[in-house]
C-alpha cells in the first residue's frame, strides 16, 4: 500500500490547538465563545495546527468559519497550517467505523472545516469498538488516501494507553503500514504520566511516526475551580477521591502563589518534548506563514507534540506565553542561541525562563506527591455498563 511521501513528522508543528473545548461538554454555550478570534489569535501567535472531531458538537463548524475567512486566507495559506480531525466517534454511546460511514464523515468533515483535504484523520476513540472494527476502518482511511487524496496522514486516537499499543501493534501486523499518528489524551500529565512510561516504547516499536499528548490539563480535572461543568453536566469520569487529592494539591500550589493549571500545563509542554521526542515532529514550534520571519529553532532534534484548548483569549494568551518560555528555556538543552526561540519579545526573557523551568519543577514534585496513591491512576473507558447503541452502521443519506 503506497504511503505519503513525506512523514508526518517532517511537518506537523509541536503544538497542536484542540477544539474540544467549543463543544457543549466543556462550554454551556459554545457558540458564545469568540471561536473565530481564538482561532485567528492562535495564528497570529504562531500556531499552525488544529485538531476537531464531528464529536466535538459545533467544533468543526465553527473552527471552519474561522479559517474560512479573508484574514486566514490572504495571511495564512492553507499549506502552512494542518488540520486534524476524526471519525467514528457519533455520541457518546455510539460508534460507527463502517466504511460507508468514514466516506460519509470524511466527506462532511471537509465540507465544515471549508478544506479540500484533511492533514490527518483519526479513528476516534478506538477503546469503544472491536480491533476488526478500527482495522476496517483504518484500511478505509488509507483507500480515501490513495485513491480520493482527500486524506493524507491516518492514526487513531483514545484514552486507554495498552489498548491504544495493541491496535498500532496489530495495524502494522495486519497491513504491513504503521500508523502516522496515535494521540492519547490525559495520560501525560502532572497526575498521569503512562503515556511517556508505558506506551512510548510499544509505539515506537510498531513504527508509529508521531504521538501527540492531548489534554494536559487531564480533561480540565487539573484545574484550581475542579472539573469543567458543561450544558451536559457533570461528565468527567475523574472519581471523587482522585477530584479530592487535585484540589488538595491545588490548595497547596495556590499558597505557593502559583494556580494549578499553570503549572499542570508548563509541566506537560515542556516534559512532553523531551519525553515524546522519539514519537516527535522536526516541525517549526512558532510557525509563519511567511518562513523569512519564522524562528530560529534548531531543527535537528524532534520535539513531543501537545494538544492544548482553551476558551477564553486571556487562555491563549496565558498559554502562548507558557509555551514561549518552555521553548526558550528548552533551548539550552540543544545549544541554541539564548533567546532565539522567541526573538525580540521580552516575555521570553532567558534568564526568566530558566528560573521557570525550575520552580515549575519543584512545583510538580510538591503537586505528585499530594496527589499520592493517585498518580498514575486511570479510570475504566468505556465504563462498565457501555453498550454501542449505534445498531445500523453505515451512513444514511438524509444525515
Amino acid at each position: 500500500m503506497p504511503t505519503p511521501p513525506t512523514k508526518l513528522s517532517d511537518t506537523l508543528p509541536p503544538l497542536v490547538f484542540g477544539t474540544a473545548t467549543f463543544n457543549f461538554q466543556f462550554n454551556p454555550d459554545p457558540f458564545a465563545l469568540p471561536t473565530t478570534h481564538l482561532v485567528h489569535r492562535a495564528l497570529s501567535l504562531g500556531v499552525r495546527a488544529f485538531d476537531t472531531s464531528p464529536y466535538y458538537g459545533p467544533a468543526e463548524e465553527l473552527l471552519g468559519t474561522a479559517l474560512d475567512t479573508e484574514f486566514v486566507r490572504s495571511q495564512f495559506p492553507r499549506s502552512s497550517y494542518h488540520i486534524l480531525t476524526k471519525v467514528g466517534r457519533i455520541a457518546a454511546s455510539e460508534f460507527d467505523y463502517s466504511p460507508s460511514w468514514v466516506r460519509h464523515s470524511v466527506r462532511r468533515s471537509l465540507r465544515r472545516l471549508c478544506t479540500s483535504y484533511l492533514d490527518v484523520v483519526y479513528c476516534h476513540d478506538v477503546e469503544f469498538v472491536s480491533a476488526a472494527e478500527v482495522l476496517e476502518a483504518v484500511r478505509e482511511l488509507r483507500r480515501i488516501r490513495n485513491e480520493d487524496h482527500t486524506v493524507k496522514y491516518v492514526g487513531i486516537s483514545g484514552y486507554p494507553v495498552h489498548i491504544l499499543c495493541d491496535l498500532a501493534e496489530m495495524v502494522l501486523r495486519e497491513t504491513g503500514e504503521p500508523l502516522d499518528a496515535v494521540m492519547s489524551y490525559a495520560n501525560f500529565t502532572l497526575q498521569n504520566t503512562r503515556l511517556s512510561t508505558e506506551g512510548v516504547p510499544r509505539l515506537v516499536a510498531a513504527g508509529v511516526d508521531v504521538v501527540p499528548n492531548a489534554s494536559p490539563l487531564g480533561m480540565g480535572l487539573l484545574r484550581q475551580q475542579g472539573v469543567p461543568v458543561g450544558a451536559l453536566g457533570n461528565w468527567h469520569p475523574a472519581p471523587d477521591d482522585l477530584r479530592k487529592a487535585v484540589q488538595l494539591a491545588s490548595q497547596w500550589t495556590n499558597k505557593q502563589a502559583e494556580k494549578m493549571e499553570v503549572v499542570a500545563v508548563h509541566f506537560a509542554l515542556e516534559s512532553w518534548l523531551r519525553e515524546g521526542s522519539k514519537v516527535g515532529t522536526h516541525g517549526d514550534p512558532l510557525g509563519s506563514a511567511d518562513s523569512a520571519h519564522s524562528t530560529s529553532w534548531p531543527r535537528r532534534e524532534r520535539l513531543g507534540v501537545s494538544v492544548i484548548g482553551v476558551s477564553k483569549l486571556e487562555e491563549l494568551d496565558e498559554t502562548m506565553r507558557v509555551w514561549r518560555s518552555v521553548l526558550d528555556g528548552f533551548a539550552d538543552d540543544l545549544d541554541a542561541e539564548p533567546g532565539s526561540i522567541t526573538p525580540n519579545d521580552a516575555l521570553s526573557d532567558h534568564d526568566w525562563s530558566l528560573q521557570r523551568r525550575q520552580k515549575i519543577r519543584t512545583l510538580a514534585k510538591g503537586i505528585r506527591e499530594l496527589i499520592g496513591n493517585y498518580a498514575d491512576f486511570t479510570w475504566k473507558s468505556p465504563g462498565k455498563d457501555y453498550v454501542n447503541q449505534r445498531t445500523v452502521k453505515g451512513a444514511d443519506p438524509t444525515f
